[in-house]
Order: C-alpha cells, then structure tokens, then sequence
C-alpha cells in the first residue's frame, strides 16, 4: 500500500494529469515529424526532387505555418475549448503524412508541406495556452522544461526508429506510421471528457 501511495505522489509531485496527457500525445507528434526529418532530403531525392526542391518545401512549411500562427494564436483566445483546436491541427498534419505516399512531383510535396505548415501553425498556439492554463504556479519553469526535454527525446526516438522502418520497410509504410501516431493523439485528446483539460 505504501508503494502505491508513494507512486501516485511522485505522479503528482513531477506534473499534474493534463500536464502529462498534453506531453504524452505532443509526443506522438513530435516523434512523427522527427521520423521523417534527418532523411527528408533523400525522400525528395526519390520523387526526383534535388537540395533546391527540399529548401523549397522547408520554406512553403515554414511561411504557411508563420502565417497562420498569427491567426490561429486568436481564435485559441476566443474559443471555449482550445484543445478541441489542437485536435484539428493534429489531425490536418496527419492528412499532410498521409498525402506524402501519393507525391510524385515537387509542386503536390508543396501541397503537402503547406497542409502540415497549416497543421502544426493552428495547433502550437493553442497548445501552448492549454499547457499553460495547466502549469503549477512554482513548478513552471520545470514543467516547460519537461516539455523542452520531451520535444529533444522525441527527436531522438523519432530520428532512429525514423531511419529503421524507412530502411526497412520503405517511406509509405513511414508515412502511414506517422499519420497513425498524429490521428490517435487527436482522437485520444478528442474523446476526453471536457473537464480533462
């Protein structure tokens, strides 16, 4: 009985139930785009895209998703549930996962870049405001510095396991992979009850 008891207050002492279900699907995500990061340019390479190509769809990510932050940073402040926001995004960047098994040019990899640019743009903001509502007040600088420690073994985890089924299995099944790990994070979060978070 006192293991138990002991288990249950170190659960509460490191971060509070919405803290760890918000790290533990965040890290589904970040685990499925840090699978494809460190082989991305031999993937463009494969369409028969060159370096040029992969700093293009790097850009079209990053300007979609500079964009609509701005935007998406507002309507996380006007919404009752901003999670419900972070679901959306979750679920357009495992669209985006998706769309990459049927790239066969550079311009639908745009496509498809600018789809997870959008995804990940509409859910960072709000998930930064759902993590916070949630922080403790004098635990707030380590329980953002769990989540820094999070992204960091997450792109360790990703980049491996990442390179193994590429090697192994090709990029469709990789890509089916990290579409899977983004659409159960949004499904799991969606299917909480409201007082969760």
């Amino acid at each position: 009985m006192d293991k138990i008891t002991t288990f249950l207050h170190l659960k509460k002492v490191f971060f509070n139930r919405a803290l760890r279900i918000l790290l533990i699907t965040n890290a589904l995500i970040l685990i499925a785009n840090y699978m494809l990061g460190p082989i991305y340019a031999i993937f463009v390479e494969d369409i028969g895209g060159n370096l040029l190509d992969a700093s293009f769809a790097g850009g079209a990510f990053a300007l979609s998703a500079g964009i609509t932050s701005l935007l998406s940073g507002r309507l996380s402040d006007k919404v009752k549930r901003p999670e419900l926001v972070v679901v959306f995004g979750y679920i357009l960047i495992g669209i985006g996962y998706t769309l990459y098994i049927f790239v066969s040019s550079i311009w639908f990899l745009l496509v498809c870049q600018v789809i997870i640019g959008l995804g990940e743009a509409i859910y960072s903001p709000a998930f930064d405001a759902v993590y916070s509502n949630h922080l403790t007040e004098n635990k707030m600088g380590r329980e953002w510095g769990a989540w820094e420690s999070m992204n960091y073994f997450s792109a360790a985890v990703g980049a491996f396991v990442g390179g193994l089924i590429a090697v192994n299995f090709g990029f469709d099944t990789l890509f089916i992979i990290m579409a899977t790990l983004c659409l159960l994070s949004a499904l799991y979060i969606y299917k909480l009850p409201k007082t969760a978070l």
